[in-house]
């Protein structure tokens, strides 16, 4: 029997390997399990599913196995955003709610993450409490079979993240945007929004594709430059890109540069502290910028920093006033609407920053560097084998391990991977250099972070941190 693993956000795997119609029902179980012993299953689920091979097919399977233990399922009757899934379980007090998604992972790849029953992704003392269900290949049976009824999630998700931002001022701003949907299932949201408040776009990968040809639906490079290209070409002033599931967002500035999740995280930051003047802390994780400690301290505002993957900044947003919570892979949230990230949120604030301080997304992020100090940033994925990957890791924590290339290590931080702060050059009061390696928690890799003052360090940097793995 295949092992199912959990990863930061729920289990995935590769189509027809791992992810198959049986693991599905596996998980299902365990959910249905979870769900019958530790909440009100009278108060049902909610289930969605996105664009990817069979996602429709697996969630109609969750949702047979779900109301075959008696539990009732508000079925989605499209693909849909997670973060609609996410706000549908809050609204309407189900007891959690089930995305068929594997969010930015490749096209073979499908997965199913769970929501709790707050409305976002469930705490480390949930998933474990799933894993047991699973472990134990719980699968209720004995019910009375419960209804499953196919519902339209996006038009409650639509109205309330619109009450979010003022689109009145964003159309009244004039600027022009690219929005990439990465053929997801955000395919649709941002352009009717656009469309029924008179605000000047321009779409692309809006289509249902599930082989997102020539792409990963991660809003990164390369996978952006398509996007990179339209902002150019129709001269736009921003471009706005979700992942496969829509609970991520990436950007490109004016000038076709790509903004990364950082940069969009302080662009937010700054702006809620500045023209909202919203209350909360600050949380972001473990392998984040350092621009987001600079921009909370000038505003008095405490900064929480937590291990990698969304569930643990859910967590704090549970027990603490959040004002805002990120993470490096482009997910997002506001403790005030949903301890969850959502990318078509994150777009229409982006949209609203820009039309409130009256200036394109490049020279915001230009704004920024220029106060808080320049910081760039730059990730590898490395595929290797588990004897190279967990050689680098042991290597990296050993305390004999004094320098990485040219520089030396000035102290280590091992709260999720092994962080090095290194003494590099720095400009100002740019960014402290630092790389960051840790093993994926969904595929099989290595992943080297960096962030340092400019993007010729950033790149050295990589270069050393990749010849430190590869090393016997």
């Amino acid at each position: 029997m295949t092992q199912i693993k959990f990863g930061t956000d729920g289990w995935r795997g590769l189509i027809a390997d791992d992810f198959t119609f049986d693991n599905v029902r596996r998980v299902a179980g365990a959910i249905a399990s979870y769900v019958l012993k530790h909440e009100d299953p009278t108060r049902g689920v909610i289930i969605g599913y996105d664009t990817r091979f069979l996602s429709d097919r697996a969630a109609r399977a969750v949702a047979q196995v779900i109301a075959d233990a008696g539990v009732p399922v508000l079925l989605a009757n499209d693909y849909v955003p997670t973060p609609a899934v996410s706000y549908n379980v809050k609204k309407l007090g189900a007891a959690g709610g089930v995305m068929v998604t594997s969010s930015h992972n490749p096209w073979n790849w499908n997965g199913v993450k769970f929501k709790a029953k707050f409305g976002g992704s469930a705490t480390p003392a949930i998933m474990k409490l799933i894993e047991e269900e699973l472990a134990a290949n719980a699968m209720p049976s004995g019910h009375s079979p419960a209804k499953i009824e196919e519902v339209d999630l996006k038009p409650a998700y639509v109205e309330a993240i619109c009450q979010f931002a003022d689109l009145n001022l964003i159309r009244k701003a004039n600027f022009k945007f690219a929005i990439d949907s990465m053929y997801g299932s955000g395919r649709g949201v941002l352009p009717g929004i656009f469309d029924k408040n008179g605000i000047q776009y321009v779409a692309i990968r809006q289509e249902v594709n599930p082989l997102f040809p020539g792409i990963n639906p991660e809003p990164i490079l390369p996978h952006v430059a398509l996007l990179q290209e339209t902002v150019v070409k129709e001269r736009c002033h921003a471009g706005l890109v979700t992942d496969g599931d829509a609970d991520r967002i990436g950007a490109v500035a004016e000038d076709g540069s790509f903004v990364d999740s950082h940069k969009c995280m302080c662009v937010l930051l700054n702006w809620l502290l500045v023209y909202k003047k919203w209350p909360g802390d600050v949380v972001r994780a473990f392998n984040t910028t350092g621009m987001m400690d600079r921009i909370a301290a000038k505003y008095g505002r405490k900064l929480y920093e937590c291990n990698i993957g969304f569930k643990y900044i859910a967590d704090l947003m549970m027990d603490h006033e959040i004002l805002i919570g990120g993470e490096e892979s482009g997910g997002i949230g506001y403790g005030r609407f949903l301890p969850e990230r959502d990318g078509i949120l994150n777009a229409l604030l982006l949209a609203n920053v820009m039309a409130e301080e009256k200036k394109p997304l490049g020279q915001l992020v230009a704004d920024l560097q220029r106060e808080f100090g320049a910081h760039y940033y730059g990730r590898r994925d490395l595929h290797i084998s588990d004897e190279i990957k967990n050689g680098a890791i042991r290597r990296a924590a050993d305390p004999q391990t004094t320098k990485l290339g040219a520089y030396s290590i000035l102290r280590k931080e091992n709260r999720d991977g092994v962080k090095f702060y290194l003494d590099a050059p720095k400009h100002g009061n740019g960014a402290d250099a630092w790389v960051l390696f840790r093993a994926s928690g969904t595929e099989d890799m290595l992943r080297c972070y960096v962030e340092a003052a400019t993007p010729e360090l950033v790149e050295q940097i990589l270069e050393s941190g990749e010849r430190f793995v590869r090393q016997n």
